[in-house]
């Protein structure tokens, strides 16, 4: 594969122990750069920390990274920018001239991560413009019916996610489920999987002798993010009490991103604990004894799941939760869409620690050959070259 010259926006920091996709952004530039590809990011930070991390780890002249703080927004004019272009206010002008200046030297790929930065270009040329889209508002929000403010929100970021992929000739997709929607919303567009990886080096699987001995169900995410909000309610309401019935001394720990606050009706329910805004997941993920994600419906990759599987940490989920990942049924994790199914391949799990090791092991073994980091890379070269 030859050398590239390749722009690449962000709209997250790419972090090791950031947020989701930042994890994926933090392999993605270190592998480009790794391969020979002469890369220059752009990266919307949303915190003054991020920028000031993501300098450290990608320091000249090894990396070229260039970090902008999301600009602070206010008055009459932001809302009329969220009203015309959604999420467009993470890129601020210094960001939006660069990439523009850059592009005008000369490049031979544009790629633009997450279907909001599509805005970077807005206007532009997009013959060599890549999108990638990790998820789909159409999907994910399907069910979202809070208040008439988040109504309109859902109306505008549809809307918009229809704009910007039927903009561009080449879409990137992270699941086979999620590049058939985007081709029936972009039928002109060349669109390819290329599914999320992480870097593996990062996750170093748990021992077994370091697995907790009780029966302890996690549930690890963002609740801000529907999927996730959805998988936690799903759980408490109606999949714990059963559990706990048939195994009286398991305990539930629901942790993420403004957890108490979404989930505050159920800080006083018997055996349950919920933590919010942790700075590190890893001993969360070690104090499970399975993790329990089964979200009402969402698309693309889930991460949670993937750094589960790459800890060694035995799931239980539903089809849309192992999305882009080539997981089976009773080898890889335990799968199934209805409550009773999920319930009882959890209270098996929980019961037969040889079950445990014989998944968690498989599932690593899983991310090494289908998700190692070098194969991903190679199928993202692929279609740079299309």
């Amino acid at each position: 594969m030859r050398s590239r010259r390749i722009l690449l926006a962000t709209s997250e920091a790419p972090l090791p122990d950031g947020t989701a996709v930042g994890r994926w952004h933090y392999l993605l530039i270190r592998g480009l750069v790794r391969r020979g590809h002469r890369v220059t990011a752009f990266v919307a930070c949303q915190q003054s920390q991020d920028g000031a991390e993501t300098a450290t780890l990608f320091a000249k002249p090894d990396y070229d990274v260039r970090c902008y703080a999301v600009p602070a927004r206010s008055g009459m004019g932001a809302k009329l920018q969220t009203l015309r272009r959604p999420h467009s206010y993470s890129f601020n002008r210094n960001m939006c001239r660069d990439i523009r200046d850059e592009c005008a030297r000369g490049y031979d790929v544009l790629h633009l991560e997450g279907t909001f930065s599509g805005w970077l270009a807005a206007g532009g040329p997009t013959a060599k413009a890549v999108l990638a889209v990790h998820n789909l508002f159409s999907i994910d929000w399907a069910r979202e019916r809070r208040g008439w403010n988040q109504q309109l929100r859902r109306f505008l970021c549809l809307n918009a996610e229809r704009t910007l992929l039927r903009r561009y000739p080449t879409l990137l997709t992270v699941s086979p489920r999620l590049a058939h929607e985007v081709r029936a919303i972009a039928p002109r567009s060349s669109v390819h999987v290329v599914p999320l990886t992480l870097d593996l080096a990062n996750y170093s699987y748990i021992a077994s002798d370091r697995r907790p001995q009780d029966p302890v169900v996690s549930l690890i995410g963002s609740m801000n993010w529907y999927p996730s909000r959805s998988a936690a309610e799903r759980l408490v309401t109606r999949l714990w009490p059963v559990i706990r019935a048939k195994i009286p001394n398991a305990r539930l720990q629901i942790t993420g991103r403004d957890a108490r606050r979404v989930l505050h009706r159920f800080l006083d329910q018997p055996g349950v604990e919920i933590f919010e805004n942790v700075p590190a997941t890893r001993g969360y993920f070690e104090q499970a004894g399975i993790l329990l994600y089964a979200p009402a419906l969402g698309s693309g990759v889930k991460v949670k799941i993937l750094e589960a599987f790459a800890y060694g940490v035995p799931v239980v989920t539903t089809a849309d939760g192992v999305e882009g990942i080539a997981a089976h049924d009773g080898v890889h994790a335990g799968i199934d869409d209805t409550d009773n199914g999920l319930i009882e391949r959890s209270i098996r799990l929980l019961s037969d620690r040889a079950l445990q090791e014989k998944q968690r092991v498989a599932a690593r073994a899983l991310l090494e050959t289908d998700h190692a980091p070098e194969t991903v890379l190679q199928r993202l070269e692929a279609c740079y070259s299309n």
